[in-house]
C-alpha cells in the first residue's frame, strides 16, 4: 500500500463517520418535522374545504372554529374528561394486576393455561356491546359497569404479552437454574419476570389505548348522561343538538388524551429497558 493510499483511507473513514452522523441528525429532525408539516397542511386543508364549499357549521366546523369551542367548553369538557380518565386509569391499574397475576399462575402451571386461557380469548373476541346488556342486569353500580367494560377490553393484551414472555425464556438459562437447585420462586423472580418485562410493557402500550377506547365505548353503550358524566356522553349530546363544534372538540381531546397516554407508557418501557435490553439500547450505525 503506497502512503498515498494510507492517508487516503483515514479520509475515508472520517468522511464515512461524517455522512452516520448527518444521517442521524436528518432522522432524528425528520421524526417530528414530517409528521408536524403533514398535520398543519391537512388542517389547512380542512379550513379551505370549509371555505371553498360553503359548509355549514353543524355539519363541519372549521378549525378556528374547533378551537374557540374548546376553550369556551373547557370547564364542562375537561370535567368530563376526568371522569373518563378515572374510568381509563382504575380499568389499566385491574387490568395489570389481573393479567400479571393470571400470567404468573399461567406460567406455573401448563394445565391451569389450558384450562383458563380460552376464557380469556372469549372476552376479547365477543364485542363489548354484546356483553354489556348482561353486565346492565348484574351489575347495579354505574361506575363499576364502566369500570367492568373497559377492564374486559384492556386486560387481554396484558395477559398474552406476559404470559408469552414468562413463556419465552432461554431453555438453556432455565436447565442451568435447575442444575444450581433454585426453586420455582426462584426462577420466577430471577429468571423469568425479567424475560417478560420487554413482553409486559408491549402490552401495558397496547392496554393503555385500549383502557381508553374501552372507557370511552362503555360510556355510549351505557348512556351515561348527567353533569358527572364523561366525554362519549358529552359527544352523543352534541350530536344530537347538531353541535359539531363541541363533536369534534372532544374528539380531538380523546384523541390527544389517547396520544399523551401512549406517549408516557413509551417513555416509561424506555427508562426501564435502556440499560439491558437490545430494544432500548442504541443501535450502532
Amino acid at each position: 500500500m503506497t502512503a498515498l493510499e494510507e492517508n487516503a483511507r483515514p479520509q475515508a473513514l472520517d468522511a464515512e463517520e461524517a455522512r452516520r452522523v448527518r444521517n442521524a441528525r436528518l432522522e432524528r429532525v425528520g421524526r417530528w418535522l414530517l409528521p408536524l408539516v403533514i398535520m398543519i397542511v391537512a388542517i389547512w386543508l380542512w379550513d379551505r374545504i370549509c371555505v371553498w364549499n360553503e359548509i355549514p357549521q353543524y355539519i363541519l366546523p372549521r378549525p378556528g372554529v374547533v378551537l374557540q369551542t374548546l376553550r369556551t367548553d373547557a370547564p364542562l369538557l375537561f370535567s368530563s374528561l376526568l371522569v373518563t380518565l378515572k374510568i381509563t386509569f382504575l380499568s389499566l391499574a385491574l387490568a395489570v394486576v389481573g393479567g400479571v397475576g393470571l400470567a404468573v399462575l399461567f406460567a406455573q402451571s401448563k394445565w391451569v393455561e389450558m384450562s383458563f386461557f380460552p376464557f380469556a380469548v372469549v372476552l376479547q373476541v365477543t364485542p363489548i356491546v354484546a356483553i354489556f346488556p348482561l353486565i346492565n342486569i348484574y351489575v347495579d353500580n354505574q361506575t363499576a359497569k364502566l369500570l367492568l367494560c373497559a377492564w374486559i377490553v384492556a386486560f387481554f393484551p396484558i395477559l398474552s404479552n406476559t404470559t408469552l414472555g414468562l413463556n419465552s425464556v432461554d431453555r438453556n438459562l432455565r436447565d442451568l437454574f435447575q442444575l444450581n437447585g433454585a426453586t420455582r420462586w426462584q426462577q420466577l423472580r430471577l429468571l423469568r419476570l425479567p424475560a417478560a418485562m420487554p413482553y409486559f410493557l408491549g402490552g401495558l402500550k397496547i392496554a393503555g389505548g385500549l383502557s381508553l377506547i374501552g372507557a370511552v365505548v362503555a360510556e355510549f353503550v351505557a348512556g351515561a348522561s348527567g353533569q358527572s358524566s364523561g366525554l362519549a356522553s358529552r359527544i352523543i349530546e352534541a350530536g344530537y343538538r347538531l353541535n359539531a363544534p363541541r363533536l369534534f372538540a372532544a374528539l380531538i381531546l380523546i384523541s390527544l388524551t389517547g396520544i399523551l397516554i401512549f406517549l408516557v407508557l413509551s417513555l416509561v418501557s424506555h427508562l426501564i429497558l435502556r440499560r439491558w435490553h437490545e430494544s432500548a439500547l442504541k443501535q450502532e450505525r
